[in-house]
């Protein structure tokens, strides 16, 4: 047996944040809401997802933002992505270069560190 892929991500956030979420996620970052099933929507949060992409944010009633653990997500333009941060007041820090890959760093609206990668070769 052998673990073949990653099939979602789950960032917390406190409950009451869907609308921050929504303005990160999907109007910022552009993945697209996705319908949480009926067992598990009463709970709260949202999901999104742009093809194999998948980032589920959930409410804890016990918060706390992840600062150093974080999800790298792949984009392919992250300068204009990192302006369009800026302009709606996250700080962004760049990353060093690393393995064929510009970064930066950005925390969504709940303070989780969010690592943004562009392939360069």
């Amino acid at each position: 047996m052998a673990v073949v892929g990653i099939d979602h991500v789950q960032l917390a956030m406190p409950a009451g944040g869907e609308e921050q979420a929504r303005g990160f996620y999907r109007d910022l970052l552009g993945l697209a809401e996705q319908p949480k099933p009926a067992a598990l929507a009463q709970r709260g949060g949202c999901w999104f997802a742009n093809g194999a992409v998948q980032v589920h944010v959930g409410v804890d009633p016990e918060f706390r933002p992840a600062g150093k653990a974080h999800v790298g997500l792949l984009v392919d333009a992250l300068a204009p992505l990192v302006d369009a941060c800026r302009a709606r007041g996250f700080a962004v820090a760049a990353g060093e270069a690393l393995d064929g890959c510009v970064r930066a760093y950005v925390h969504d609206p709940f303070g989780n560190r969010i690592e943004l990668l562009e392939r360069t070769g």
